[in-house]
């Protein structure tokens, strides 16, 4: 029993010794990581493009999600820690990078039935206006979504989950995660609607900008 028990001990001051030694390092390689967003270096951001995701969700009939993603997009930020209000993003979408893992849909969705990328090959959104602040960082912001030759109202959910020094680009880094969801038959994306394809749509972000 003394064995057992010293075992588990050991097992124990093992888990703690490395949980410590993660932190550690976590803390070597960003120093001046801070999640406090009014201690966040303002100004204006690029995108880092490989460390950039865009999702977007869909009903399917009831049964489930179905789930896709744009890989070809870009985004800037304008950001000012001491007054978020004026704090400025925009994202332009390249439809044509539109996958769902089975590249005979994504083709079809590319055309002029769905997206029409050849048409209209990009998608737009813009902040226009602050909404609201949830907690102490995340926010809600009004923009403008353009699809489709369509432009129309859309609110963005934005939460900062902080900054630093990233070692591997050697640049100042702002990471945040943003959420959103309209209707796409409000940009005249309706097929199949009457037939259990979900009319919402929903957008997840997950980004990091680098200061220019």
């Amino acid at each position: 029993m003394f064995t057992r028990i010293f075992s588990n001990f050991r097992r124990l001051s093992l888990l703690l010794v490395c949980s410590a030694f993660l932190v550690s390092c976590d803390r070597l390689l960003t120093p001046d990581f801070n999640t406090d967003v009014t201690e966040l270096r303002g100004g204006a951001y690029t995108l880092d493009p490989d460390h950039a995701t865009l999702l977007w969700k869909i009903n399917h009939l009831g049964f489930s999600t179905f789930i896709g993603r744009f890989n070809d997009f870009d985004a800037s930020l304008d950001f000012d820690p001491e007054n978020i209000e004026a704090s400025q993003v925009e994202v332009v979408i390249n439809t044509a990078g539109l996958d769902i893992n089975n590249e005979e849909f994504a083709e079809e969705l590319r055309g002029d039935a769905w997206f029409n990328v050849e048409q209209f090959p990009q998608a737009v959104f813009r902040t226009t206006s602050f909404v609201e602040s949830i907690d102490e960082d995340t926010f809600v912001f009004a923009g403008d979504l353009t699809l489709l030759g369509v432009t129309a109202p859309v609110d963005l959910e934005i939460n900062f989950h902080g900054g630093g020094r990233n070692f591997l680009t050697r640049s100042y880094t702002l990471g945040f995660s943003a959420s959103t969801s309209f209707l796409r038959s409000d940009y005249g994306l309706d097929r199949f609607t009457s037939f259990g394809v979900g009319d919402e749509i929903e957008l997840e972000i997950h980004v990091e900008f680098m200061a220019l």
